[in-house]
């Protein structure tokens, strides 16, 4: 026997009693029994975006709000400023793109965050620029961008919206949508969450509202007004996934349980005890600035392939972790932490690496990880 470890950056593991919540009889998607739920749900949403505003649910993945957060918001003319530092900001310009418009992008190396005034920069020199379009964090590098000082430089220029990719954020750290002036936050069910693939969240702020009325790009299903107006009846625009939201209400209601700043707390532990584990083992970690909470991002021993790594985990340990994309395939490995994950879960990942590497004929001192990361979590206050 061999029980199976899913510690990827989404989708993430979810809960015994979410799973069972799921598995309730489903009902119709237009009944009063339904539009109470959804109720509730818009309630725990708006606690968790940390907004006043309408949160949208979408049955989609994260990408489908992306995608609906630059079909609603722009119009024919307009340009999207684009910060592109891994490949989910690339994700940004090419949606752009495909509505036949300009994205305006801000190349960032990899493995670090963007400069605030870089971007202000743009704004200054560009009046048909009226959305920023950036991740809060960058999941394929590990590195947690500004979002609070670039939602001070945007704020600036009047009519811009900041439209911000929280997939692999929201959750995990403090996002305070309101207070950021951040316009348009997307998220997805598969990540800190700890629901299956299949859910999309956007919030939007009056500037985004605004912007919805005179966008003229063409959409159907993405339709952000129909959708709203449909919220505001508590029902969906289309069929919503009932299932998937019976367990979002389970979900939000044990965040509200548990607290933000809770939660916050258990996701930072859970980072800091893999990078103690990271530093005992002589293993470079690949992010230069602002290291996120989300995931531990390894850099692969020289000379070491991270693909076999990432199978050996996989296929002879039953733990499943992420490679590296495009230019970064083969030089690093990702270990999530977010959602349904706890200390034992995150030990036993660590065990699963120190073994590979010995395997792998990589030189250090057995058990060094483990007792790193043990070491964190007995002084740690989770």
């Amino acid at each position: 026997m061999k029980k199976k470890y899913l510690m990827a950056p989404g989708p993430t593991p979810v809960s015994p009693e979410v799973l069972l919540e799921m598995a309730q009889p489903i009902i119709h998607h237009r009944s009063p029994q339904f539009s109470e739920i959804l109720a509730e749900v818009r309630e725990g949403l708006k606690y968790l975006f940390q907004t006043k505003n309408e949160v949208l649910t979408l049955v989609a993945t994260g990408t489908g709000g992306m995608e609906g957060s630059v079909s609603n918001l722009l119009a024919k003319g307009d340009k999207g400023l684009v910060v592109r530092g891994g490949k989910f900001g690339e994700r940004w310009a090419q949606i752009i793109s495909a509505y036949g418009l300009t994205p305006v992008n801000i190349d960032v190396e990899w493995g670090y965050g963007p400069d605030p005034g870089v971007i202000r920069d743009h704004l200054k020199k560009d009046s048909a620029i009226k959305a920023v379009y950036v991740q809060a964090h960058e999941t394929s590098t590990g590195v947690k961008f500004p979002i609070q000082e670039i939602g001070a430089v945007v704020k600036e220029f009047s009519g811009v919206a900041l439209v911000v990719d929280a997939i692999s954020a929201l959750g995990v750290y403090d996002i305070k949508t309101d207070d950021w002036g951040l316009d348009v936050v997307v998220s997805g069910s598969q990540k800190a969450m700890g629901l299956p693939p299949g859910l999309a969240f956007v919030s939007l702020s009056e500037l985004a509202l605004e912007m919805m009325a005179r966008s003229d790009l063409p959409k159907f299903y993405f339709d952000f007004k129909k959708e709203r107006k449909n919220l505001l009846e508590n029902k969906g625009a289309y069929t919503s996934a009932v299932s998937l939201v019976f367990g979002l209400r389970k979900v939000l209601r044990d965040i509200k349980a548990e607290g933000l700043e809770v939660m916050f707390a258990r996701h930072a532990l859970l980072a800091k005890a893999a990078r103690a584990a990271a530093t005992a083992l002589g293993l470079a970690m690949f992010p230069k600035d602002s290291p996120s909470e989300t995931l531990t991002v390894f850099l692969a021993p020289e000379g070491m392939d991270a693909g076999k790594i990432v199978k050996i985990l996989r296929d002879k340990h039953g733990v499943t972790v992420a490679g590296g994309q495009d230019a970064l395939k083969g030089k690093i490995f990702r270990i999530s932490h977010m959602g349904y994950v706890d200390r034992f879960d995150l030990i036993t990942a660590l065990s699963a690496l120190e073994m590979t590497l010995m395997e792998l004929g990589y030189k250090f001192e057995v058990g060094a990880g483990v007792k790193a990361a043990e070491e964190v979590f007995i002084g740690g206050a989770q």
